[in-house]
């Protein structure tokens, strides 16, 4: 047994690592969840990218090719414990594994065929230094650790502070969002993207007209945005 093996068995015995669901100690090889709770997750299982609830949700709204989720959001169930340890607790590392159990479970109904850049939402600065992280680029670094996919966190940046979107109604929550972000490097983007228009997949926490802002703000909206998959429903 290796010192250093000893010092993280020292360290469990005084600050167990426990599954962020049940509170059970973690055994070897697991991280934030345990294998139990990790196979009772709300998976959606959405499969076609162009009819399940999501997509249903931005049709008439926002133009895309694909869009999905991954879990079940709902009321005191684990899927918003997960997203709220990630948002509000600090625990910025749950954010790459989401990412990885995403591209893991996506990979193969090939979403990210034909995908060039992962475009995380960003945050304020000021809600960034409070925070410390943004929770979308984590779970980007996540998707990317699987796929290969490059993550650019310098294009797109967020020019408006707002309310928190937490008590208001969809509505208020689509206004609450418009035109808050801008694009800062045009042939930056363009680079990073196939001539006949590359597909960009962002981490979506905030309402489908987040979209609608993004496209404000880039010159060919119709080469970097139409192409649009999303992570999380609203």
């Amino acid at each position: 047994m290796t010192t250093r093996m000893i010092l993280n068995d020292l360290l469990n015995l005084f600050y167990p690592r426990l599954c962020l669901l049940c509170q059970r100690s973690l055994m070897e090889g697991e991280e934030h969840i345990c294998l139990h709770c990790s196979n009772h997750l709300p998976y959606t299982h959405f499969t076609d990218m162009e009819t399940n609830p999501v997509c249903l949700l931005l049709q008439g709204k926002t133009s895309f090719v694909a869009a999905t989720a991954l879990l079940h959001f709902t009321k005191g169930g684990s899927g918003q414990k997960l997203i709220h340890s990630l948002k509000y607790h600090g625990n910025k590392k749950l954010g790459y594994e989401l990412g990885r159990m995403a591209a893991t479970t996506y990979r193969e109904t090939g979403l990210f065929d034909t995908v060039d850049l992962l475009l995380p939402v960003p945050l304020h600065p000021k809600r960034m230094r409070q925070r410390g992280y943004n929770q979308s680029e984590w779970i980007a670094r996540g998707i990317r650790s699987v796929t290969g996919i490059a993550v650019d966190t310098s294009s797109l940046s967020r020019i408006k502070k707002t309310e928190s979107q937490t008590r208001k109604q969809i509505f208020e929550r689509s206004e609450n969002v418009e035109n808050i972000f801008q694009c800062r490097e045009h042939r930056h983007v363009e680079k990073q993207t196939h001539p006949t228009g590359g597909r960009c997949y962002y981490d979506r926490f905030h309402h489908e007209r987040l979209c609608r802002s993004y496209e404000s703000h880039i010159r060919h909206p119709d080469q970097y945005i139409r192409h649009s998959r999303s992570l999380n429903s609203p």
